[in-house]
């Protein structure tokens, strides 16, 4: 493990981030195939939930060190339609060794339409990446 046994040598619990975009036909349901709507899809979502998480670590990691997603348990409250614009926030809750846990909420100009949380794990960028396309190798 070396450099990296405890995040919280590197990142501090409320440390926090944004994230926005707009509502486009690139990220509705229907396009995501996760409904038959026009309305922002959960996947798109979620990626921008996570998007604001790494966006709240920054560059505070170790150099070659990243994070990686590993659970995402949200909810998705209200419909924002094509041409809406939505924002995510994350917030750091918890550090547990390299394991980091945050609160995600989501908006658009109207309500909140999502909360939940999200895990991220922090990794060897070179380690990860050699793992994976070990994979491809063995295949």
């Amino acid at each position: 493990m070396g450099i990296m046994e405890d995040a919280a040598n590197y990142l501090q619990v409320g440390i926090r981030a944004s994230s926005s975009e707009g509502v486009s036909p690139d990220n509705v349901a229907a396009t995501f195939g996760s409904a038959t709507l026009d309305v922002y899809a959960t996947p798109a979502m979620v990626a921008l939930m996570e998007s604001a998480a790494v966006r709240a670590i920054g560059d505070a990691l170790p150099e070659g060190w990243t994070t990686v997603g590993i659970a995402v348990d949200v909810r998705h409250l209200a419909p924002t339609p094509v041409g809406g614009r939505v924002s995510a926030d994350a917030e750091l809750q918890e550090i547990s060794g390299r394991r980091l846990v945050f609160s995600v909420t989501a908006r658009d100009e109207h309500e909140e339409i999502g909360r939940g949380r999200h895990e991220r794990y922090c990794v060897d960028r070179a380690d990860f990446l050699q793992r994976a396309e070990g994979k491809v190798a063995d295949a």
